[in-house]
């Protein structure tokens, strides 16, 4: 075959052999020859052949012969490659049955770790005899590329590479006496330039004459002569239309060509000097072209310097926004995925998809909203909440269909105020939504790379910046109103809540639970198919009136949600309207909030049971003694019929339920959960909240998925070292994109972590470290630090169902430990929180001794 690179595992060559035996016509050849260190005299050794018409600038950059592996290592800098790679390194691996796969990994790891932080942009090839040993475990975002036997029945030699889809092999003869077949890979990479179309953006230039000039002309506009005979409707269409035109007239545009290869630091200088190498190539005069080369490697390196300077500078003005614009720039860090289909009709089925829960003309419980059409004050806005509330837009963030954007609103929020709080309380005094204002465009963002049903994207709504605002100031009403002691075990969209108390609490319960005998516990994850999507407006105005909330602002809430025109775009393509008067558009300010409170009358109805929601994620608890499975079942009965009758699709074949039995005697199996006669599926493990929980309660699924995930960001990490930027931007950067994920819920499960699982965990530190080339943070003391915060503030706040853990002793020094007789109780979040921290000093022991001591947590 005429490949580019040969790859030959076993030569049995040694020095006995000359060069010249084994050359090959137009090949370079490598070789690394089985030595005395092996511990054997004969067989192994590796060779590469590279043809000379496809890389002349190959050497070698590493060999290692032990009884463990065998490695060369050759850079090659091929004449054409895609312009995102820098060069290609070649790693021909030999891996004896015999050998200790945890040392040949490590060596092997070492290497390519130590390859990929000098050469960050580089291709990185593995390939060659592994026999039994997989480099995933080490290096899990290495794809493999072989799937068939190599040897007999067994896949004993494997390609693996950095780049996925980068080559697609296929058998081939053996060569010669070999018991191996060959096998020969194809690239199939496509670059980047030929993978994205460049595209063509027209931006406003915002300059300080045309924002001067923009704030004049809303102060001298008389906004009366917009509302004079007109409805609300009118004057909201007509005021947000004047806005946007006064806009495009006074600020400047310029259109701007993307190309996706194009580098950050690429600007109009190296673009010149770019242009003249290429005349003086043409022009075929030798010592023109050798001048305009070394000019633009020059201006190259001034603007990757000029490029690195301005990120740093941002940093030291205390611009972080800028500074991790910039740096995601750099590294391509959390690029949006592009929708990439043509389909013209995609639009309109999404839109018929995400409206599949309207129901036109369906019941509606009028009777008792005529209870809400009493008398009541509305609300009235004050001109300092609409002006604060302008200033504090987000100005990255996209415009509505109105087009007006939030950094017009932001910079004109003076001038403006005025206006929008007149439209804001007619629009309370009248209890309606302009439709102008609700009308939203629904993006499609893939939950997944690739998206393969309808069901795969999520509709996230583009509404007006305005009535965000809107939404804010009506949001901070009803925060007033709501007491905080409402749903305590609710944990999304609220102060000093996350998804590590939803996770802790319930393990809390799980292993207090199983410290007594012949117990065990079942765990019900429950799915909802599009939750926000099937609320129905009536029945959460009347429970958010049974709360408290003034009959006006009910009323003003149900109109919100109704008749609301929406529109699905994809690129250039947009779908017809439809009008939906169901659900909680995501993408809203109010949307979280009205769902939580929609769902607060979900709760357990046996101490037994407990039942711990995060949004739309819902995961019942039960609590087993004695086999007893009575009241767990009737507590998912009474979700099931809860859910009917409030609108809630049970998706059962997504339900999933965990048992955690650790009895060493099962004398009865565990009878199947059904649900509306459906079988509900029994797992090993699932992802909640985003943690991997196990029936068995260890953390190794867990961290091998962190661990995966954070060697991907090292790459970024890498790439952004390449720039010259300082120790301590990378340090942030390690920080906000790779310590985050390591430490991702530490406080859940860190503690109960094997030594295994904390090796692998520090392994990817140690790497950063030496990518950094600075101290960083070791995992044991960022975990040990969130523990003593978390505990702290469950302490300090009395609303925290886990609050009750945590009783002074009546000396005041230290709180009261909590009893355990497991390992896996013990090392578990609250009893390490309770022991971490001390009382604040104005407890006194008085009232420690009248205090009870913490009930059962269900």
């Amino acid at each position: 075959m005429d490949s580019c690179v040969a790859i030959i595992t076993e030569t049995w060559l040694d020095n006995n052999t000359p060069n010249a035996a084994v050359e090959l016509a137009d090949r370079s050849l490598f070789r690394a020859d089985r030595t005395a260190d092996s511990g054997k005299g004969r067989g192994g050794g590796l060779a590469l052949y590279i043809h000379n018409s496809w890389c002349a600038a190959t050497h070698i950059i590493g060999t290692h012969c032990t009884p463990d592996l065998e490695y060369l290592a050759v850079k090659c800098r091929p004449f054409r490659t895609a312009r995102e790679f820098c060069s290609i390194l070649i790693i021909a691996v030999y891996i004896p049955p015999q050998a200790n796969a945890k040392l040949a990994l490590e060596e092997l790891y070492c290497l390519i770790s130590r390859q990929m932080n000098s050469n960050s942009e580089a291709v990185v090839i593995v390939a060659g005899d592994f026999n039994h040993v997989e480099l995933k475990a080490v290096l899990p975002k290495f794809p493999k590329f072989i799937h068939f036997p190599t040897r007999d029945n067994n896949t004993l030699d494997q390609v693996y590479c950095n780049i996925p889809g980068a080559y697609k092999a296929a058998a081939a003869p053996h060569l010669g006496m070999s018991d191996h077949i060959s096998v020969e890979l194809t690239p199939t990479y496509r670059p980047l330039i030929c993978r994205t179309k460049p595209t063509i953006k027209t931006v406003q230039v915002w300059t300080e004459e045309a924002s001067s000039a923009l704030q004049d002309c809303f102060e001298l506009t008389d906004w009366e002569v917009f509302k004079d005979g007109s409805d609300l409707e009118a004057y909201t269409t007509s005021v947000l239309s004047y806005v946007q035109f006064c806009t495009d007239a006074v600020l400047p545009t310029k259109s701007i060509k993307v190309y996706p290869n194009q580098k950050p630091w690429f600007d109009g200088t190296v673009r010149s000097l770019l242009k003249a190498r290429d005349a003086a190539y043409r022009s075929g005069d030798r010592l023109a072209y050798s001048r305009a080369r070394t000019e633009l490697r020059r201006g190259i390196n001034q603007a990757k310097r000029r490029h690195r300077q301005r990120v740093e500078q941002h940093f030291a003005n205390n611009n972080p926004r800028e500074m991790w614009r910039g740096i995601r720039t750099i590294t391509d860090h959390r690029s949006s995925m592009q929708q990439t289909t043509h389909d013209p009709t995609l639009p309109d089925t999404l839109n018929n998809f995400f409206a599949r829960f309207e129901t036109p003309g369906s019941s509606r419980d009028s009777g008792p909203l005529l209870q809400l059409e009493e008398q009541s004050q509305p609300l009235v806005l004050q001109l300092h909440q609409v002006s604060s509330t302008l200033r504090r837009i987000d100005t990255s963030k996209a415009a509505g269909p109105d087009k007006v954007s939030g950094r017009v609103l932001k910079l004109c929020a003076h001038q403006l105020a005025g206006v929008f709080l007149d439209i804001f309380n007619w629009s309370l005094q009248l209890t309606s939504v302009p439709v102008c204002l609700k009308s939203s465009i629904i993006v499609p963002v893939p939950k997944k790379s690739s998206a393969s049903c309808l069901n795969d994207y999520r509709p996230v709504a583009l509404t007006p910046v305005i009535m965000k605002c809107f939404e804010r100031i009506i949001l901070n009403h009803i925060n007033d109103i709501i007491p905080a002691t409402l749903d305590s075990h609710q944990f999304a969209y609220r102060e000093n809540r996350s998804t590590e108390d939803a996770v802790s609490l319930a393990l809390h319960a799980t292993l207090s639970h199983l410290e007594h005998p012949n117990t065990y516990v079942r765990m019900l994850f429950v799915d909802f198919s599009s939750a926000f999507n099937t609320v129905i407006p009536d029945k959460l105005t009347l429970k958010l009136h049974n709360l408290g909330l003034p009959a006006s602002l009910c009323l003003w809430i149900k109109d919100f949600l109704t008749n609301r025109p929406q529109v699905v775009r994809i690129g250039d393509s947009t779908s017809s309207t439809l009008i939906l008067s169901t659900g909680t558009p995501q993408g809203c300010v109010l949307s979280p909030a009205l769902f939580t409170l929609f769902t607060h009358g979900c709760s357990a109805i046996h101490s037994t049971n407990l039942v711990l929601k995060f949004a739309d994620d819902t995961t019942v608890v039960g609590l087993i003694s004695n086999n007893d499975e009575t009241h767990y079942r009737e507590e998912v009965q009474h979700l099931t019929g809860w859910c009917a009758d409030n609108n809630l699709i049970l998706n059962t074949s997504k339900t999933k339920e965990i048992v955690v039995d650790f009895r060493r005697t099962r004398k009865v199996a565990h009878t199947p959960l059904l649900i509306n006669g459906e079988e509900v599926e029994r797992v090993d493990h699932i992802k909640f909240l985003g943690i991997h929980i196990t029936s068995d309660l260890t953390w190794s699924l867990h961290t091998s998925h962190l661990v995966k995930k954070a060697q991907q960001r090292l790459f970024f990490l890498r790439k952004l070292k390449r720039t010259g930027l300082s120790s301590q931007l990378l340090g942030n950067f390690y920080r906000a994109t790779i310590e985050s994920i390591l430490c991702l819920s530490a406080t859940v499960w860190y503690g109960s972590c094997t030594a295994q699982d904390r090796k692998d965990l520090a392994r990817v530190v140690k790497t950063a470290q030496e990518i950094v080339r600075g101290p960083l943070p070791q995992l044991n003391s960022v975990y040990d630090s969130r523990v003593q915060r978390k505990a702290g503030r469950i302490a300090a706040d009395p609303t925290h169902p886990g609050h009750n853990l945590f009783v002074p002793l009546p000396s005041g020094k230290r709180y009261r430990s909590i009893r355990t007789h497991t390992n896996r109780l013990r090392n578990s979040f609250f009893p390490r929180a309770v022991r971490s921290i001390h009382p604040p000093p104005h407890i006194t022991q008085l009232g420690q001794r009248n205090r009870p001591l913490p009930p059962d947590l269900t």
